[in-house]
């Protein structure tokens, strides 16, 4: 059996939806608000709320500009979020035993 600390998971990312965004901007330069809402299935207030999280924690940044005349918003991962991602993951896998 090997000896982990499951408290030892970042609390922020360990929930379904900030997993799901903070794998998706892992993989992409930045991404707007619809597209990461469809890519996780996610409402728009619950989306909303996960990434005003993931923002207070300085994980991502938010970029909002006018697009015409609507609002748009975009998320890019920042150097903290990228480095508790990759900490995130390595905890997972010890975890799992890899």
């Amino acid at each position: 059996m090997i000896d982990f600390d499951y408290q030892q998971l970042d609390e922020i990312i360990h929930s379904r939806i900030r997993l799901a965004v903070m794998s998706v901007l892992i993989s992409v330069d930045s991404a707007d608000f619809n597209y990461l809402k469809k890519k996780v299935n996610a409402t728009d207030g619950n989306l909303s709320v996960h990434l005003k999280k993931l923002e207070e924690a300085e994980y991502i940044n938010a970029t909002k500009e006018f697009v015409g005349k609507k609002p748009q918003s975009s998320y890019k991962l920042t150097a903290k979020g990228k480095k508790a991602f990759e900490i995130y993951v390595e905890r997972l896998e010890k975890l799992l035993g890899r």
